[in-house]
């Protein structure tokens, strides 16, 4: 009987580890055992074409999987390098101690050798399949050597003995427990080889049985007949890792093909970007941007594929935050590096110098396929941007090293350009007047209320063009773009405008004075009426033709920027704002006669109040009595009315 032994590790309290912590997916188990497969195999044929341990040049590699479910086990085979007894305790016995890792070293050593595509390393990640199984049984031998057979319930402890094997290569058997017994159905394997396993290099095959039912002339089942058995070993993945091909060796088809099974999309791809890197780093990637959103694009808890993270083709996770930034969460595709660990950990993910090189390159690869895009094929780009703009947005927020990039790709609507044509920031700088200092923008909840505001009179009388900002993001993303090409943003519903030069300030100095004095008991008396809804009524230097308006103080927030955080808190006081009117239109004229001459008339309540609802609905802000203010517009009408009959 063979004595049992110790692991040389704490060994149970590293597999409580991996199998309670690092994997969040028990299907990773099956991931993991194939990457050592192929591992084996790559060790093996690198021996073979450097002409060591008398292995084969024109060996058929493969990976065999084979489920039993009567003994309840899976089995994964391979035709590879083999191990010895005493590799066997040394890479198995001992975690985290990987042959792979030693025979990576010494090919770094030797670096005029032959490297081969090595994936993993043997060790932890073996130990996933603990996850799954009650007991595990590695039989092993190496080319014209002996073989073994290792064995352990994971409990610490484990054996190792002599056994047979027809011929070099390693079988890992699995004893599956009960609630597990779903990895040996066809379907199971299927879907878990093509998740995470699909680009392996070399073939993984699996026996397939089906059974064919005799049927008469009349297509019916013939009764009694045995069905007709068939096996047939069939190739599980497709070996097609496309990002590992020059560009030139690619369709477009096949391109559009790939996105649409990684994406689940059905329409093509608007854009596809294809390239490796070599230097810090090595990795490929094969990156697309889609046509139009995703539904949940907006949905951070229900996204699920974006970027799919691959090491050494093989399928580590596509969910990686770390790799994409969220402002660019709509990207889809792949990135394979060959400098990460197989069984890299959400922590490696997050500290790794490696994923930060990776992310820096990826970004700045984008930002240029999109500045790109911008210059060369607009009407392209304007598609990318009505989808994915507000979202690109966001990274003027959070990615401060690329904030200037950004700016050069933001585009709006304004004040100038016609309804559904956008400007850069560039052009519109471009055409500023010499007079114009600033570059004005305005938030409204869509482009007809931004151009009806009258918040736009002063600047479209001195020829001043005024920037839309439409997208709900915008009143949170614009705090954090101060200034462009050196002129600072400034948001023209906020604070006081005064748009002359200091000739024109002179000459209108005494006008300035005269009309103060003249319109100082009209604000005093809207303001009593209106009391707390606004903080202050004054005169206006932005209206040229509407009545009134309201705008904030300098710095408040905006209508958009104040529901966002009325959703969040119902119960936030609203701001008050304030209300500005202008003293040349007919109605303030009528209104400051009559204080001139009645300053108690009850009339100047039901105008003060209908002068602030209308500076509400131009504001895009909710009437507080709706009712009320249509009933005094009714009546107005009604009194017109009858005026005018009185005429005819």
């Amino acid at each position: 009987m063979t004595e049992p032994r110790p692991f040389k590790t704490e060994v149970q309290k590293l597999l409580d580890l991996v199998i309670h912590s690092l994997y969040s997916n028990k299907e990773i188990f099956l991931r993991e055992l194939i990457s050592n497969a192929s591992d084996a195999i790559d060790r093996a044929r690198f021996a073979s074409l450097t002409g060591q341990d008398g292995i084969e040049k024109d060996t058929e590699w493969k990976i065999k999987l084979i489920p039993d479910k009567d003994a309840g086990t899976l089995t994964i085979r391979d035709n590879g390098i083999g191990m010895s007894e005493k590799e066997l305790e040394e890479n198995i016995g001992t975690i985290a101690s990987s042959g792979t890792k030693r025979f990576m070293e010494q090919l770094q050593q030797n670096k005029d050798a032959l490297s081969p595509e090595l994936i993993g390393q043997f060790g932890v990640g073996f130990y996933s399949a603990f996850m799954v199984a009650s007991e595990v049984t590695i039989i092993t031998q190496k080319q014209g050597g002996k073989a073994f057979r290792w064995n352990s319930k994971g409990d610490g402890f484990f054996s190792i003995e002599p056994a047979e094997r027809d011929g070099r290569g390693t079988d890992v058997i699995l004893k599956l427990t009960d609630e597990n017994k779903e990895f040996l159905d066809e379907w199971k394997i299927r879907k878990t080889v093509e998740r995470f396993s699909n680009y392996v290099e070399h073939p993984i095959c699996m026996d397939i049985r089906r059974e064919e039912r005799k049927y008469d002339d009349d297509g019916k089942p013939v009764e009694g007949a045995e069905p007709t058995v068939t096996i047939k070993e069939e190739t599980l993945n497709s070996m097609k890792a496309i990002w590992q091909k020059a560009k030139s060796e690619v369709k477009e088809e096949e391109y559009n093909e790939f996105y649409r099974h990684i994406s689940h999309d059905f329409m093509n791809p608007l854009e596809t970007i294809h390239w490796n890197v070599e230097g810090q780093t090595e990795f490929r990637a094969l990156i697309f941007i889609p046509e139009k959103p995703a539904f949940d694009m907006f949905m951070p808890d229900l996204k699920d594929k974006g970027v799919q993270l691959y090491v050494r083709r093989v399928f580590i996770t596509d969910k990686c935050e770390e790799l994409v930034p969220s402002y660019m969460r709509f990207l889809r595709g792949v990135v394979d590096s060959s400098d990460l660990p197989l069984n890299v950990s959400r922590e490696i993910l997050q500290e790794n110098r490696t994923v930060r090189l990776i992310q820096k390159n990826l970004v700045s690869k984008v930002l240029a396929t999109l500045a790109d895009m911008k210059e060369k094929n607009f009407d392209k780009y304007l598609k990318f941007w009505d989808a994915f703009g507000p979202v690109l947005k966001e990274g003027l927020h959070t990615d401060f090293a690329n904030r200037e990039r950004l700016s050069d790709l933001l585009l709006f609507s304004s004040s100038t350009t016609e309804s559904g044509k956008k400007t850069t920031l560039a052009d519109y700088v471009s055409r500023m007047p010499d007079t114009q200092k600033e570059i004005y923008y305005l938030f409204a909840d869509n482009e007809q209320a931004a151009a009806s505001s009258p918040q736009l009179e002063a600047f479209k009388a001195k020829g001043y063009e005024v920037l839309f900002c439409t997208d709900p993001v915008d009143e949170w993303i614009m705090v954090d773009l101060p200034d462009y090409k050196e002129k600072k943003f400034r948001m023209i519903g906020n604070g006081d405008v005064d748009l002359d030069t200091e000739d024109e300030k002179k000459a209108k100095e005494e006008q300035r004075k005269a009309d103060a004095e003249e319109n100082k008991d009209l604000l005093t008396a809207i303001k009593e009426r209106l009391g707390d809804k606004v903080k202050e009524v004054r005169l206006s230097n932005r209206l040229t033709e509407s009545a009134c308006c309201l705008v904030g103080d300098e710095g408040a927030y905006g209508v958009q920027m104040e529901r966002m955080m009325k959703s969040i808190n119902p119960d936030l006081p609203p701001s008050k704002r304030i209300l500005e009117i202008n003293a040349t239109h007919p109605l303030i004229v009528s209104m400051r006669k009559l204080v001139a001459k009645d300053a108690k008339n009850a009339k100047l309540d039901e105008y003060a109040s209908m002068l602030y609802g209308e500076a509400l609905l131009t504001a895009q802000l909710p009437l507080e009595d709706p009712l009320a203010f249509a009933k005094a517009v009714s009546a107005l009408l009604v009194k017109d009315s009858e005026a005018e009959v009185e005429k005819l």
